[in-house]
């Protein structure tokens, strides 16, 4: 099955001033952020990417735009249910307030409770839904395209990004909150036939790693722990 990298977009300007983003218009990256899209271009150099997928906000885009800069040809495809949760009436307001709201204690203990308040507002089930189901078409739509051992990216928002790898580790919504994925990171994901592997999780240095290569174990889990050689 082909490989997954998850990138979570660089650091924007609503992390630095401590805002909840969500689907607020005319966020982008930072002067940091910016830098952390460049040296992710750099870092995937070389790795052979069958498909580059977005969410369409700004600020994800913004983060593979280096990379597809560099690779002339090389489409990026958009897909909504990647996009953040839509945390409603929570959308554009200082995090340090919303931690004195009696629904933040329940979005840290119980995720899967948790509808965003007003009418724009979003469950986090539905987040869940909606990502792991664009993340496994997507993947075997790859598939189908490229070959099993194709590569291709995905970039998106932490907390779709955290319910994906709960999906993927078989964990229930309400343990994503012990995941943590820092702005311009990379996790890889490979799923098979039989369950997802998690390779990578909050990555920040090499990638070179994941170069299309035969796989000599197959989709079983290696007794023992991963041999090392690929």
């Amino acid at each position: 099955m082909p490989t997954l990298l998850l990138v979570r977009h660089g650091r924007s300007t609503a992390n630095s001033s401590g805002i909840l983003a969500g689907w607020s218009p005319g966020v982008s990256l930072d002067e940091h952020g910016e830098q952390q899209a460049k040296d992710l271009a750099e870092r995937l150099a070389g790795l052979p990417l069958s498909v580059v997928l977005s969410s369409p906000l700004d600020r994800c885009r913004q983060t593979v735009a280096p990379l597809l800069a560099a690779r002339p040809g090389q489409a990026l495809r958009l897909d909504e249910r990647l996009g953040e949760c839509r945390y409603g009436d929570w959308t554009g307001r200082p995090l340090a307030e919303l931690a004195k709201e009696p629904l933040w204690a329940t979005v840290q203990a119980q995720p899967s409770a948790v509808t965003f308040p007003g009418p724009e507002g979003e469950s986090m089930r539905e987040l869940s839904h909606r990502a792991v189901d664009s993340i496994r078409e997507w993947d075997a739509e790859v598939e189908r395209e490229h070959g099993h051992d194709a590569l291709w990216l995905a970039c998106s928002h932490g907390d779709v990004i955290k319910a994906i790898v709960a999906d993927a580790l078989g964990l229930h919504l309400d343990l994503f909150q012990r995941i943590s994925v820092e702005p311009a990171s990379v996790t890889a994901i490979r799923y098979t036939p039989t369950r997802p592997y998690l390779l990578r999780l909050g990555d920040t240095g090499d990638l070179g790693g994941f170069a299309p290569h035969p796989r000599k174990e197959g989709d079983d889990a290696v007794v023992g722990g991963d041999t090392g050689t690929r």
